[in-house]
């Protein structure tokens, strides 16, 4: 992937942009099969351990499109 702008309806927005959502989502999907097998009762801060998983896949995905 080329790190250049995007060309989206007509504005022009940074690839990371469209990266976050999609991280997100795989965050959400991730973290309802970690409450669904009670994983998140074993972390310490359940939120900042949701938020570590996203940054995770957002910078993974990151380098995934760099490569």
């Amino acid at each position: 992937m080329k790190f250049a702008e995007i060309n989206l309806l007509e504005v022009y927005v940074a690839p990371i942009s469209l990266l976050m959502p999609a991280a997100w989502l795989l965050t959400m999907a991730l973290r309802r099969v970690a409450a669904r097998f009670g994983l998140l009762q074993y972390v310490w801060h359940p939120a900042l351990f949701v938020f570590d998983v996203y940054v995770i896949v957002l910078s993974t995905m990151v380098f995934v499109a760099a490569r």
